[in-house]
């Protein structure tokens, strides 16, 4: 139904800004609620974000992240963004987006998943 591809990862020094797109194609992001989870080097995997599919668009953030990073939607590209500031290097990992029929911290819940893009918190 949808494809997703993650991009915007790489190397950041810690207290800097990274942005992170997922792009869609097959269908508009807009049908789905959309998250983001990272995985860090011998973690599981973690809900880190997620925008709902309703209309007032709600979001949610996971405590570590909350204040510092931002989800949002550009329909006009169908693309998800996680706007990431003050960054820390425990903020280190691989970044998965992922879209599902409603918004939830459980990632099971989720149908498609994207290949992932790593971002490295380091001086």
């Amino acid at each position: 139904q949808v494809q997703l591809v993650e991009s915007g990862g790489g190397l950041v020094q810690p207290g800097g800004s990274l942005t992170l797109s997922c792009a869609g194609t097959g269908r508009t992001l807009d049908y789905y609620a959309i998250a983001w989870s990272r995985q860090a080097p011998g973690k599981e995997r973690e809900a880190v974000s997620y925008i709902t599919n309703h209309r007032d668009g709600s979001t949610y953030y996971e405590d570590s992240v909350k204040g510092r990073f931002t989800i949002s939607r550009d329909s006009a590209r169908n693309t998800v963004h996680l706007q990431m500031n003050r960054l820390k290097p425990e903020d280190t990992g691989v970044y998965y987006c992922a879209a599902g029929g409603k918004g939830s911290t459980y990632l099971y819940e989720y149908d498609y998943w994207g290949q992932g893009t790593q971002v490295t918190v380091s001086s």
